[in-house]
C-alpha cells in the first residue's frame, strides 16, 4: 500500500534566512514573520483534511508542524531523515563569507558541480538519497486514503523529491527553490507518483535558503 498525496512544506522564515546564513541542521527557530507564515499556510493545509503529519526534528520544522497539528489534532512524528543538508562548519556563515573563506567550493556549488558542505558535512547527492529514502518509507506506511503532510527544509525536500520521482540529476535545476512556507503537492496514481503543484501556497516570493540556486 501507499499514500494517495504527500505534502512536503518548507518551514517559515528564521532570522537566518533573513541575513543569508547558511543553516544546515543548526537549530535556528523561527521568527515572527516565519511564525506568522506556518500559521497561515497551515489554515490553508488543514482543509486538505490531512491524515498523518511528520516532521524534521529540528525546531523551524517541529514549530510549523505545530500550527498544523494545532488545527487538526494530528500526532507529529519525527523524523531525522528529515533534516536539512548538513553543512558541518559552514553553519552561520553567509554566501558573500564563505565566498571569501572558500572562492572554489562557493564557486563549485553555483555550478552545480558535486561540493561536501563543511569539512564534513553532506554533498547534495547524499541528502537527495536519505530524503528520498524518508518519503518511500513514509508513503509505504499510509494507504491510498491517506494526505500525509511533511514539515521539512528547502533544499533536501527539493533534491530529495527529485530522487523520490526519478528525475535524473541533470534536470535537478530545472526545479526552483521552494519559499518559506511553501510546499510541493505529490499524487499517486496508476503510473505512480506526480507532481501536483511546486512552490504553492503564495504568489512567488523570494527564497532565502541554503539552495543557492541562480
Amino acid at each position: 500500500m501507499s499514500a494517495g498525496r504527500l505534502i512536503v512544506w518548507r518551514h517559515g522564515r528564521t532570522e537566518w534566512n533573513l541575513q543569508d546564513k547558511i543553516q544546515g541542521q543548526a537549530d535556528i527557530p523561527l521568527d515572527s514573520v516565519g511564525l506568522s507564515q506556518a500559521r497561515s499556510a497551515a489554515a490553508r493545509l488543514a482543509a486538505l483534511a490531512p491524515t498523518r503529519l511528520f516532521a524534521s526534528d529540528l525546531q523551524r520544522a517541529v514549530a510549523t508542524a505545530g500550527e498544523l497539528a494545532a488545527l487538526t489534532d494530528l500526532k507529529i512524528e519525527y523524523d531525522e531523515a528529515l533534516r536539512e543538508i548538513d553543512v558541518d562548519d559552514w553553519a552561520g556563515l553567509t554566501s558573500a563569507e564563505l565566498a571569501a573563506i572558500n572562492p572554489e567550493a562557493a564557486a563549485r556549488i553555483l555550478s552545480g558541480e558535486t561540493q561536501r558542505r563543511g569539512t564534513n558535512g553532506e554533498t547534495v547527492e547524499e541528502v537527495a538519497t536519505r530524503f528520498s529514502g524518508a518519503l518511500q518509507r513514509i508513503s509505504e506506511e499510509g494507504t491510498s486514503e491517506d494526505t500525509i503532510v511533511i514539515a521539512t527544509h528547502g533544499l533536501a525536500a527539493r533534491v530529495g523529491i527529485c530522487v523520490f520521482l526519478g528525475i535524473p540529476q541533470a534536470n535537478w535545476p530545472a526545479f526552483g527553490g521552494l519559499a518559506n512556507c511553501n510546499w510541493v503537492s505529490l499524487l499517486n496514481g496508476r503510473r505512480g507518483w506526480r507532481i501536483e503543484e511546486w512552490n504553492a501556497g503564495s504568489l512567488p516570493e523570494p527564497v532565502m535558503s541554503d539552495d543557492p540556486q541562480r
